[in-house]
């Protein structure tokens, strides 16, 4: 299937390792050209030159303005933008009585205001190509709050209202903007916290982690042509972990 991405100008945020990693990936394979950030500059060259991607921009999307400058440099780079997909690393966890006021600022600048400084950044120039495909990597989360996740929990659920408001406003102009709610997927970073894989793919009804392809698939055809009657939703994909609709 050509999803019509040949040429496109797209940017993965959070892109040197795991889901972003694939996303950016499969846009590659698609034929966009494709700029990828990640704090580390050592690993998001790394990820670039692995993948062939056009250009890799190390930044700190936890500072303020670091977003906007990220999206400044690559329409510059790129001569423009098409496609973005907002990707940023998870808060600490912690419940309501723990979590203190640093970190709830914290994770206000690095998962709120990151996707407010993309969006604003990158929508001008989508507006005026009249096309654009805005894609907010969120949680299950956001839709189904767990207890001491207060912070993604909270934030992530904002972000599904930011993904409905930005797509009202930007419909018109040929921009979606769409949410894709991952559950557990087998990528390094899970892993990493050791947790107990065999107890966790139990809840699950497919029996199995996700495979970040079988997300990057998902994301990718979002921002394709065929997907341009898609706009303000929130899908899920998480083997049906979600109990509710």
């Amino acid at each position: 299937m050509d999803l019509g991405l040949k040429g496109k100008r797209a940017l993965v945020l959070g892109a040197s390792a795991g889901l972003g990693f694939a996303v950016a990936s499969e846009m590659v394979r698609e034929g966009a050209r494709v700029a990828l950030c990640s704090r580390s500059e050592e690993r998001i060259r790394a990820a670039a030159a692995n993948m062939g991607a056009a250009l890799g921009v190390a930044a700190d999307l936890s500072m303020p303005g670091a977003t906007q400058s990220v999206v400044d440099k690559v329409k510059e780079a790129l001569g423009g933008l098409d496609i973005l997909v907002i990707n940023t690393g998870g808060p600490p966890s912690g419940g309501i009585l723990e979590v203190t006021d640093k970190q709830w600022q914290e994770g206000f600048q690095s998962l709120w205001m990151s996707a407010v400084e993309a969006i604003r950044a990158a929508a001008p120039v989508m507006k005026q190509g009249k096309w654009g495909r805005i894609i907010l990597l969120t949680s299950v989360y956001a839709r189904e709050p767990q207890p001491w996740l207060s912070i993604s929990s909270g934030f992530r659920a904002g972000m599904l209202a930011l993904t409905k408001t930005s797509s009202l406003e930007l419909a018109e102009h040929g921009v979606t903007v769409n949410s894709v709610l991952p559950g557990y997927h087998d990528t390094e970073r899970l892993r990493e916290f050791k947790l107990p894989l065999a107890q966790m793919t139990a809840q699950i009804p497919a029996k199995r982690l996700g495979r970040p392809e079988e997300l990057a698939a998902l994301v990718t055809f979002l921002a394709s042509d065929r997907a341009g009657y898609i706009t303000g939703q929130s899908i899920a994909i998480d083997g049906g972990w979600m109990k509710g609709f």
